[in-house]
This record gives C-alpha cells, sequence and structure tokens, in this order.
C-alpha cells in the first residue's frame, strides 16, 4: 500500500464519507427515539395507515417489540442498505474509472510506484472506509440507545447485525470496484458498478412485496442478510458471513488483476 496515496485518496473523499455518515446518524437517532415500549401498538397503527405495498417493500411489516428488533428493522432492513450503496458506487468509480478517463491516472503511473501498488492501494482504501462508517454506526446506535433507553439494546446481537451488514457491502463495494477497474469511463462504469448493486436492491425490493413475488428475492445479494431474523436467531449465519466473503475476495481481486493486465488510454 502506498501511504501517500491513501492520504491523498482519503482527502479527494472524506466529505462524501461524512455526508453519509451524517444522514445515517439523523435517521438512526430519529427511529431510536421513536421506540415506545408501552405504546408498540400506536406505532403500529400509524404504519397501518402507510400504503402496505411500500411497507411491504421496505421491509416494515414486522418490526418487533425490543429496542434491538425495533431498530434492526426498521433501519437495517431499508436505510442501511441505501446509504452505503450510493457511497460504495460513488466511491468505486471514483477510485480508478474517473482517474481513467481524466487523464490523472498517467501522472500516478509516472511515479515510482507500480500499477498493482496504486489498485491495490485504492481497494485497501474502499474497504476500510466503509468498515469505518460502520463502525461509527454501530457505535452511534450504542450511545443512542444507551442515553435514551440505558440497557434495552442487546449489543451482542447488535454488533451481529452490523457485521454481517458490513461484509454485505464489502461485497457490494468489490463489484462497483470490478467494474471501475474493467471499464476506461466513468459512464459504463457507473451503468455497471450502479446498475448491478440497484437491480439487488429492487429485487430484494420486489421479494417483500407479496408472497408470489418471494421468489424473486433468491436473485439478490441483498437476500443474505435478514436483520430481524439474526437477532431472533432464526438466519442462517454462515451463509451470511461466507457468501460475502467470498463475492467480495472474488471481485475485489478480480478487479486488482483486470486493472494490472489491461491496455490504458493513457
Amino acid at each position: 500500500m502506498n501511504k501517500t496515496l491513501f492520504k491523498q485518496t482519503s482527502k479527494s473523499n472524506w466529505i462524501i464519507g461524512v455526508i453519509i455518515f451524517a444522514v445515517m446518524m439523523m435517521y438512526l437517532s430519529i427511529i431510536i427515539s421513536m421506540f415506545d415500549p408501552e405504546n408498540m401498538e400506536g406505532i403500529m397503527a400509524m404504519l397501518e395507515t402507510m400504503p402496505q405495498e411500500l411497507m411491504a417493500a421496505m421491509g416494515l411489516t414486522e418490526l418487533g417489540v425490543t429496542l434491538t428488533s425495533f431498530v434492526v428493522s426498521y433501519y437495517y432492513g431499508f436505510l442501511v442498505i441505501m446509504f452505503p450503496m450510493i457511497y460504495s458506487i460513488i466511491v468505486a468509480n471514483r477510485l480508478i474509472a474517473a482517474h481513467v478517463e481524466r487523464g490523472s491516472m498517467a501522472y500516478l503511473l509516472a511515479t515510482p510506484n507500480s500499477r498493482l501498488e496504486i489498485v491495490i492501494t485504492q481497494a485497501l482504501f474502499l474497504i476500510l472506509s466503509i468498515t469505518v462508517l460502520f463502525l461509527f454506526v454501530f457505535l452511534a446506535g450504542i450511545i443512542f440507545s444507551e442515553i435514551l433507553f440505558p440497557g434495552h439494546l442487546e449489543i451482542g446481537s447488535f454488533l451481529l447485525v452490523n457485521l454481517i451488514t458490513l461484509l454485505l457491502f464489502y461485497a457490494v463495494s468489490g463489484i462497483s470496484f470490478f467494474f471501475s477497474c474493467l471499464f476506461n469511463t466513468t459512464r459504463k462504469s457507473l451503468a455497471f458498478g450502479a446498475g448491478v448493486p440497484v437491480a439487488f436492491f429492487v429485487l430484494d425490493m420486489l421479494s417483500n412485496v407479496r408472497d408470489q413475488y418471494s421468489w424473486i428475492g433468491n436473485f439478490s445479494l441483498f437476500s443474505l442478510s435478514d436483520p430481524l431474523r439474526i437477532v431472533e436467531g432464526d438466519a442462517v449465519i454462515s451463509i451470511s458471513i461466507v457468501v460475502p466473503l467470498l463475492i467480495a475476495l472474488m471481485t475485489y481481486t478480480a478487479g486488482i488483476i483486470i486493472f494490472n493486465r489491461k491496455d490504458l488510454p493513457i
């Protein structure tokens, strides 16, 4: 890894990370503050006034009765998918394809650093930045919960949900990074680097709308994580851990190999 390039990449992308984190924190604090253990029926009645197809698509048909189940079903079923996905798509495209298209990759390759060292540095930045994002979300969730509802959050279950979601986004970011390495233009990089994760997202939402559409979720990467079932102990944890890790390993490795070997328009 090249430390100088890593620092420069951090300076170029930290604003995006801060914006995504700030939005996620806003929603997290609101959702935790909405929890009312003595009036869950009132919350469910409020949700029933909303379009049921929309609520089902967002995974809000079951909210749970504990703070942990309430937060993971309301927050991790939709919001924690959407915002980190946006971050992964934007940053992955900026790390490789945008440099190639602008011609700035030529300046990077003109330094004593090898092409392999450059692409590995960019991959590590994406992985580490996503890890830091979820670490902050995890810590913020604990802090907000302890301030508003001391002792109600099951930290072990909350940690497991965050870990599995983090692994899922290693895979998502790997897909976007792969296409950023494959293509030399941001147009194609975003078309596939954003198109594939968004397609998974849409398929997952459609599978929740009605029971007859549930089979569609089998084609979505996001179906590997069911936060509420993880908390309740009904999910197959091994699959939720191993499959995203394998996808992340394959996509990041393939992207690095392709970028290291392909001809660049510089």
